[in-house]
């Protein structure tokens, strides 16, 4: 299970900011009833698009080690962070994607 400390700042855009509105199944209308508030594909791609940022995040950081390692920066400090910040973003993707197997397999299991 992975814990996050509330008390740190964010090091990367949060996944959790680009589907807070997406993943709001129910919306209630003027009338009372209630409505799907996004599509699911809508959802898939934003969750596509942090992917691509996970990415860019995972190459930043082994571009800064391999930096470090050749001689052309010697700031450790920065190293760390781009790699913390490349682990976290990482270990977001890995709990939203076991969050998405879960539904998916709940879903699944429902009875018709």
């Amino acid at each position: 299970m992975i814990n996050f400390n509330p008390n740190l700042p964010s090091l990367s855009p949060p996944l959790g900011d680009a589907l807070r509105h997406k993943i709001d199944f129910q919306t209630p209308s003027p009338n009372g009833s209630t409505q799907p508030a996004s599509d699911f594909s809508d959802t898939i791609r934003a969750v596509g698009d942090y992917i691509s940022k996970v990415d860019q995040n995972q190459q930043a950081s082994e571009m800064s080690i391999a930096d470090l390692v050749s001689g052309k920066n010697e700031d450790i400090v920065s190293v760390v962070a781009e790699f913390a910040k490349a682990d976290m973003s990482f270990k977001l993707l890995v709990g939203v994607r076991n969050k998405l197997i879960e539904a998916y397999r709940q879903t699944m299991n429902m009875p018709l």
